[in-house]
């Protein structure tokens, strides 16, 4: 046992150290921001000794995919993710990074979730942004993907065309830049603009990259739903030719697969792990699918950006051109089931957040879909901003996923704060209780894992995709990223209608040894790095 003085001393916990192993009594001591001790520490001194006896202690909750990219400058806090148990977020997800950038004056046009003012002179390299960002107090420790679609954005802007060769050669070498930078993975959205518009030998040289500095490569694929194990064999493809690391983001198959998809996608990956392929996946831990409004447009309808994308949906014309469109990222959309899409993030119309598209129809007198073409145009220039949900996913598919050791669980949400510029910001339904949703629901309700399995989804495991050696462990010489909850206590909050409320059940939490969350009341501390690739 360490002689000196502990900073803190967590006593008498019940250690689920992250391996998946079995829960363990032991006293945790706290020095310098690292887990120093691990044992019986009742004689040794400390400034501070809390008695965690019945209580869960665990490693930070680490999520591997979100887009808290412009948020956290906004308000480095990560209110939403420290209440639950978050201490390490990746953002820069599904190809939307807030860097590299052609002018500054692009931050406005990439950043999700962007706010006026929000970020002083702003950036154009990806360094310059991870400098921003390490300028603010961090709730969170950060990790950034760069985005294909940014990358694409600062070598072609919005042109409605396959980049030609030296494009994408110009496209690799700011992703090789980036990862020198300290750029922790590379990121595809192919459902989205520009990532629609790419085909594999556009991205591989860019994977290529990744697979030289030994980082992830993470992709929301281009379908899954009628065309799920195309878009599943793209990403599977892309990864082997390229020859680097894979990670199918929110894996699980939308609204218009058939029943047997999940399944198939499962025995098409283990079938690649056979013969080498380093893949794995992740889950959202509930029912519900979000995504920008304006994702449902086709490629056409958004050349140009959000100018011609104003004129377009003012000429009934277009209108019912677009209407017309048989693969919108939604079939949801395309088989109109209005009654299954709810509005989740509105500047313009905040009082119809939580409405069904059928409902907002009625209330306005119009087609659905031309309240969702009305709503991007009162929204606009930030149609950007315009979020929906829609209830398009099984659970029987979560569980199935859950069953898998190598599938993670994430929030594909935003860091948001119920106060100040964010007060009405909204990531997804459960972005302030994801982690407690996967808990109370899938380990808890369904015992579809153990808790100790759940908290190894929840931190080794993405740990060890980023490629993080001192984090993801309650293990001596590992970084004290530590929350303590009482598992029959954790639950989620939220709703359709008010999905800004805290998680319950976690009442302490500790960000590189400094305590965050105090009997469940949030501390003026924020302790948050941002990791580089460089010292990660």
């Amino acid at each position: 046992m360490s002689s000196h003085t502990f900073d803190t001393i967590l006593e008498k916990g019940t250690i689920y150290d992250g391996t998946g192993g079995p829960a363990r009594v032991a006293d945790v001591g706290i020095v310098d921001g690292v887990i120093d001790t691990i044992g019986h520490l009742a004689e040794a001194s400390c400034r501070q000794r809390i008695d965690i006896e019945g209580r869960v202690l665990s490693p930070g909750f680490i999520d591997l995919h979100t887009h808290s990219d412009f948020t956290l400058i906004v308000n480095g806090k990560a209110e939403s993710q420290v209440h639950q148990g978050v201490t390490t977020e990746v953002v820069g997800q599904c190809g939307h990074s807030v860097a590299p950038l052609r002018h500054r004056d692009d931050i406005a046009r990439r950043a999700i979730g962007y706010q006026e003012g929000a970020h002083g002179e702003g950036w154009k390299s990806f360094g310059e942004y991870l400098d921003a960002l390490e300028k603010k107090p961090l709730g969170v420790n950060v990790a950034a993907f760069v985005g294909h679609g940014t990358i694409h954005h600062a070598v072609m802007g919005d042109d409605l065309r396959l980049p030609e060769p030296e494009e994408v050669d110009q496209m690799a070498v700011l992703v090789r830049q980036s990862f020198e930078e300290g750029a922790m993975g590379f990121s595809t959205g192919l459902e989205y603009w520009p990532g629609n518009q790419s085909s594999p030998e556009t991205i591989e040289p860019l994977c290529q990259v990744a697979a030289e500095h030994n980082r992830l490569y993470a992709t929301h694929v281009r379908n899954r739903d009628r065309y799920y194990d195309m878009g599943f064999g793209e990403a599977i493809t892309t990864a082997r030719a390229a020859g680097c690391r894979l990670q199918i983001s929110h894996i699980q198959p939308k609204y218009g697969a058939p029943d047997y998809a999940m399944n198939h996608t499962l025995e098409m990956i283990h079938l690649d792990q056979k013969y080498g392929l380093d893949v794995a996946f992740d889950i959202i831990p509930h029912d519900w699918s979000h995504t920008l409004v304006m994702a449902i447009l086709p490629k056409w309808a958004l050349e140009g950006g959000v100018e011609k994308i104003v004129d377009r949906l003012s000429d009934k014309k277009s209108r019912e051109r677009i209407k017309a469109n048989r693969n919108p990222m939604w079939m949801l959309v395309a088989d109109r089931i209005w009654s299954k899409v709810v509005l989740l993030s509105s500047q313009a119309n905040p009082d119809l957040v939580g409405a069904t598209f059928e409902d907002i129809g009625k209330m306005r007198g119009v087609d659905p879909y031309d309240a969702a073409f009305d709503l991007l145009l009162e929204e606009a220039p930030a149609m950007h901003r315009l979020f929906w949900t829609s209830n398009s996913f099984k659970n029987s598919d979560l569980e199935m996923c859950l069953q898998q050791p190598e599938c993670a669980v994430i929030s594909d949400t935003k860091a948001v704060a119920p106060y100040g510029m964010l007060e009405n910001e909204i990531g997804s339904l459960s972005g302030y209780g994801w982690t407690s949703e996967f808990l109370s629901k899938f380990v808890k309700e369904k015992n579809t894992l153990s808790l100790a399995e759940g908290i190894r989804r929840l931190t080794s495991l993405p740990a060890e995709r980023l490629g993080l050696t001192t984090r993801g462990l309650i293990r001596e010489g590992y970084k004290a990223d530590l929350a303590v909850f009482d598992l029959d206590a954790v639950r989620s909050t939220w709703t359709i209608k008010e999905p800004r409320s805290y998680a319950k059940g976690f009442e302490h939490v500790f960000v590189n040894g400094v305590q965050t969350v105090v009997n469940g009341n949030r501390t003026d501390d924020n302790r948050g790095t941002v990791l580089r690739s460089l010292d990660a």
